[in-house]
This record gives structure tokens, sequence and C-alpha cells, in this order.
């Protein structure tokens, strides 16, 4: 039984290193889009071009949008409605419960189609319309891995929510702060 609880307690300590990693991907993505930024005004002043760097930083962004999905809710910082759980009461949980179950299949489908969308994209030699003709599927993988870690994420929460006591997504109760205990 202690085998098993710290088999647990690793796996819980392995998840929550790899959505902390997950934002951290996509905080340097979004230093990536800061450091183009600057490279395409340096360039513009000194009379010259940086070749697809607006192309690149679409792809960041959109890259460091989906990283940041698991993070963020992992963390609690998603939109929520959350007059809608305090009038809830005893019902919450299994109104939290029907939400991650959704989330997590529809996360789940997302995925595997991201996946499936990339795969394809590599196979087929897709490239971007730019000048600068990027394979399509390497920007496409980070957006994959990031749904993927999505749905992980998804899948955790719902299954704490089934076999524990977790009370779900950092509720807002009364005296709680967003930025609470987790």
């Amino acid at each position: 039984m202690a085998r098993a609880a710290a088999g647990l307690r690793a796996l819980r300590r392995l998840l929550d290193a790899i959505y902390m990693a997950g934002g951290v991907i996509a905080a340097g993505f979004l230093l990536a889009i800061l450091g183009l930024i600057v490279a395409q005004m340096v360039a513009r002043w000194t009379g010259h071009v940086v070749p697809g760097a607006s192309d690149y930083a679409g792809y960041c962004m959109a890259s460091a949008s989906f990283f940041a999905f698991a993070h963020a809710l992992d963390r609690g910082a998603h939109i929520r409605v959350g007059l809608l759980l305090t009038v809830l009461g005893r019902h919450r949980r299994w109104a939290e419960i029907w939400a991650m179950a959704v989330g997590a299949v529809t996360a789940t489908f997302f995925a595997r189609y991201a996946v499936k969308g990339t795969y394809w994209s590599w196979k087929l030699g897709d490239v971007s319309q730019g000048l600068d003709r990027t394979p399509l599927w390497i920007p496409q993988l980070s957006m994959a891995a990031g749904t993927v870690l999505l749905a992980i994420c998804f899948w955790d929460h719902l299954i704490r929510l089934i076999a524990t006591g977790h009370d779900g997504i950092r509720a807002e109760r009364a005296g709680d702060s967003p930025a609470g205990p987790r």
C-alpha cells in the first residue's frame, strides 16, 4: 500500500512538473515573439527586412497559447462561471465532474485530430504559402503537443475529482482568493 501511495505521489509530481513545463514553454514562445518584433523594428530602422518574421511570430503566438492551456487549467486561471457554481451548493461537485468529463472528451477529440493533422501535414509535405515556405508540420507539432497536454490535464483533474476528495479547480468560495491553495 505504501508503495502504491509513493507511486501516486511521484506521478502527481511528474504531472505537476509537466504542466509547469508547458507554462515555461509558453513563456519561451512569448519571448520569441518579443525577439522577432524587436528584430523587425531594428531591421526596418536600418532599411532591411526580416523574411518571414511575422509568420514566425504567428506560429509562436499559436504555440504559446496551446502550451499555456494546460498550465492555466491546472492553476485555475481559466474562465469559469463562478456564479453558477456558487448557486449549485451541494450539487457543485457533480457539476465539476460533468464539466471535467465534457472537457476531457472534447480535449481528447481535438488532441487526436491535432496529432493526426500534424502527421498528415508532414506526410504530404505541406508548406506555408508565405515566402519562407515553412513546412507546416513544424509549428503544428507544438500546437498538437499543447493540445495533448491539455487533454492529459483534463483527465488528470477528472480522475482526481472522482477518485479523491479533490474539490475541483480552485473554486472561488467565501473567503478563498483565486490564487488560494491547491
